[in-house]
């Protein structure tokens, strides 16, 4: 487990490395209002975030203000290297879908960074919400890749990795109701983490159409910033024991298939050449794929 390096070349950084893959009792989150995002003191530029949603409700009507984890950093804890003594913990906050428009995706998003090595300290003005994706692997050995429909929001037609988010309503989160009593927010932690990996696969059964029953070896294998609008995305290996033919099959009344036009199944080598064509958050989930089949190689 590490943290890995960045290069100005690519449309990625990679925010935390995990190439022996963290099972759940490894992967631990801080949720607190500490790592909510923080006002910008330009106010004509906080002032553009309800210009902006206002803007955007105007023109669509069924737009939604949903809720959603903010990523505000993380502790790292390397025991021995192995994976047994390897821990991560998550720092999370809240944040919603109005703020990201009106930040991440701000024409003038990058006034809302702060100059700093220091990446929860660059992005602290910036919604930042969790996104996450996974990288499923079939019973034949292929992997999973979706084209994104012409008609969503960000990056249509290009390929993805199945996923979406962890969401704060699924375990009844609307705000950080416990403050100060230790034993109600560890109780929250405890729901929290385990939504990181019950969202994924959520995520992956809905947009594939896949039975959960059939995945399973969920690993965390770390996160991914996209550096246009910062937006950082964990990743996640699952297995799939199913074949690719199977889960085409499966594809065609998958409960979210709109989102996308088509399903490849493909192997590791034609996926690489398939990664110009993903947003940089998933170009990053490649590389943190990569990271981890070239340490299995030298186990």
């Amino acid at each position: 487990m590490e943290k890995a390096l960045a290069s100005a070349s690519l449309p990625f950084k990679l925010l935390l490395s995990c190439p022996s893959g963290l099972s759940p009792p490894q992967v631990s989150v801080a949720f607190d209002v500490a790592y909510d995002r923080i006002p910008q003191q330009d106010i004509q530029l906080e002032n553009s975030i309800s210009e902006i949603w206002d803007k955007k409700v105007q023109d669509n009507k069924s737009l939604y203000n949903g809720t959603k984890f903010r990523y505000g950093g993380h502790n790292l804890i390397c025991g021995d290297g192995s994976n047994q003594d390897s821990l991560v913990c998550l720092h999370l906050g809240l944040t919603d879908y109005r703020t990201f428009m009106g930040t991440n995706l701000n024409p003038q998003w990058e006034k809302f960074l702060v100059p700093s090595e220091d990446d929860s300290i660059r992005c602290q003005h910036t919604s930042s919400p969790l996104g996450n994706g996974a990288i499923v692997e079939t019973s034949d050995r292929k992997i999973i890749v979706l084209q994104r429909s012409t008609n969503v929001g960000e990056f249509p037609g290009h390929y993805v990795f199945p996923g979406g988010h962890p969401e704060p309503q699924e375990i009844g989160i609307t705000s950080h109701q416990y403050g100060k009593d230790l034993t109600g927010s560890e109780l929250i932690n405890k729901k929290v983490s385990q939504e990181m990996f019950d969202s994924i696969i959520r995520e992956v059964v809905e947009e594939i159409g896949v039975p959960a029953s059939t995945l399973y070896n969920t690993v965390f294998i770390g996160i991914s910033c996209r550096e246009l609008n910062v937006r950082p995305t964990a990743f996640f290996s699952i297995k799939c024991s199913l074949e690719s033919k199977e889960i085409q099959k499966l594809y065609l009344s998958a409960q979210d298939g709109y989102e996308s036009t088509q399903l490849y199944a493909v192997s590791l080598s034609e996926l690489e050449n398939m990664t110009s064509k993903m947003p940089g958050c998933h170009q990053g989930g490649f590389a943190l794929y990569k990271l981890m089949v070239d340490s299995l190689k030298n186990t």
